[in-house]
């Protein structure tokens, strides 16, 4: 089986002390796992990072088999980002959740494009905000909508507006730009909350239902905030 498309790094394990085992999500294909031989080179590790976007050309003699990638850069956007912690720690996090919340070779050209979406984010003086909707609309497009308009009751605290979704066991705070989305929001401690919220749904309604654990990249891109 032999095919071309163009996809985005989002993990990478050594193989061999020459070789890499690499996935990429595409284009054409979805997630796609493959060995990179020569990957740890010093001429094609250097691009071989997280987020990048590349040329690959897939071979495999067997369906049953793992594969073997040739790959060419064809958008080098992490290093854009080597001196920024905290959104280098975005880009590791938000590839891991493309990682371990799709299926194995299911084409998904909303994925692809919302990751690519991700780098566009990453410009913006709002981009942590921007990115926690990023974050549910990635878990929209997977089945798992959080439709927290139709979920939060409105009380006034003094001159103020608040929301809170109401369970059978809790009452959880819902940050205000959550629902009011054109709002400004220059306060960390805020967009932490956000950020946290939909990590507790994340948890509880994916990953615990399917034995998953919360993952240390999402833990690390948290504390690179506070």
């Amino acid at each position: 089986m032999n095919w071309s498309d163009e996809g985005f790094l989002i993990s990478k394990t050594r193989y061999n002390e020459n070789s890499l085992i690499a996935e990429l999500f595409t284009k054409e294909k979805g997630k796609i796992s493959g060995i990179i031989f020569g990957g740890t080179s010093k001429k094609i590790k250097n691009y071989l990072q997280i987020g990048n976007k590349l040329h690959v050309n897939y071979n495999s003699k067997n369906e049953n088999r793992i594969g073997y990638f040739k790959i060419e850069i064809l958008n080098a956007y992490t290093p854009l980002y080597f001196d920024h912690k905290q959104k280098l720690s975005c880009i590791t996090s938000a590839m891991n959740l493309i990682k371990i919340l799709t299926a194995e070779s299911q084409s998904n050209d909303k994925v692809y494009f919302i990751i690519q979406n991700l780098f566009l984010i990453l410009k913006e003086k709002d981009w942590l905000k921007k990115y926690v909707f990023w974050e549910l609309e990635l878990l929209k497009i997977l089945g798992y909508d959080l439709v927290l308009e139709n979920l939060v009751e409105k009380y006034l605290e003094g001159n103020k507006t608040v929301y809170y979704a109401s369970s059978l066991n809790e009452k959880k705070y819902v940050p205000n730009f959550l629902i009011e989305k054109d709002i400004e929001v220059n306060d960390l401690g805020t967009l932490l909350s956000g950020l946290k919220l939909v990590g507790d749904y994340l948890d509880k309604t994916i990953l615990r239902p399917n034995n998953l654990n919360y993952p240390n990249s999402r833990l690390l891109f948290l504390n690179t905030l506070k």
